[in-house]
């Protein structure tokens, strides 16, 4: 029975394994090749797609950064997701903390609120904030004033923190609940008040949590196209780097410069691949701590 046992645990682990590598070959052949693609002449695109660079061109780069506007795509994106998350910071800190930490009228409602916002799909509603803030620019008009709201990095990232709020909320004060009483009673017996408590007793214990929801909503900003390509829509106005990129491919395809194109792409992956390098270990850390306190 224990040989039997014993070959069915290796089975197992040889399966999970299995699929695990699997899984791992299918997301790191397609990195792998756009990184090797990005340092191709344009002439070695019509050989073996497989084939290893004769060289490393870092012209692509270069004409990816100047030509292609690659390099205004990605300050543009750099400003409003800093904008962004900055934004959402400053609100969401705090709302989560008094939401996990306090009693009070509309507390229930409040987070009733956020948690069926988590079920919107913010690509369902991008039309309605588009007419909303179109009006509002025809508002401004009527009144002799100028119309911002449309085309502006700085609305951008308030809507990007808006539409971050409920879940970046749910995950904070989910943390916040977990932590122990025993600290802010030490503080207020210190003498520090509410404010000076959240910041320099709690946060600093959430950070692991801080990080976390600054990850996930680089990651979002940052990549997000939908709502940046509706709300940016003038042809000479601000784009943002994904939607630079899609006009970068659209044009390169015709233009057959591959090599461009593909550098394009590796400008846009590479910051966040460097940010998660970097935060790896907080990041595995902010989505544990949390049950293991349970």
């Amino acid at each position: 029975m224990q040989q039997k046992a014993k070959s069915g645990n290796g089975l197992y682990k040889f399966f999970i394994y299995f699929v695990l590598c699997m899984l791992a070959i299918t997301i790191v052949v397609p990195v792998a090749w756009v990184f090797m693609a990005s340092v191709k002449e344009n002439r070695e695109f019509y050989g073996n797609p497989w084939t290893l660079p004769e060289g490393l061109y870092w012209q692509n780069f270069v004409d990816a950064w100047n030509k292609a506007s690659m390099g205004d795509y990605m300050i543009n994106s750099v400003i409003v997701t800093a904008l962004a998350i900055v934004l959402l910071l400053v609100i969401a800190l705090p709302a989560a903390y008094c939401l996990a930490r306090f009693n009070f009228k509309g507390r229930k409602f409040l987070n009733t609120a956020f948690m069926a916002g988590l079920f919107i799909n913010v690509n369902y509603i991008v039309v309605p904030i588009f007419l909303m803030l179109r009006d509002g620019d025809n508002f401004l008009k009527k009144i002799g004033g100028e119309a911002f709201l449309l085309n502006n990095l700085f609305v951008l990232a308030v809507v990007y923190a808006a539409t971050a709020l409920p879940f970046t909320i749910y995950l904070l004060s989910g943390y916040f609940v977990t932590l122990p009483h025993d600290y802010e009673e030490a503080a207020y017996i210190d003498g520090a008040g509410f404010f000076t408590t959240m910041i320099q007793i709690i946060f600093p214990m959430a950070k692991p949590s801080i990080i976390t929801v600054i990850l996930f909503n680089f990651l979002s900003f940052w990549n997000e196209y939908i709502i940046s390509m509706t709300l940016m829509s003038s042809a000479k106005g601000p784009k943002t780097l994904p939607v630079g990129l899609l006009n970068l491919m659209q044009a390169q395809q015709s233009a057959a410069e591959y090599g461009m194109m593909y550098a394009g792409l590796v400008l846009v992956m590479l910051p966040t691949l460097i940010l998660y390098m970097c935060v790896q270990k907080q990041l595995t850390e902010g989505m544990t701590v949390g049950g293991l306190k349970g």
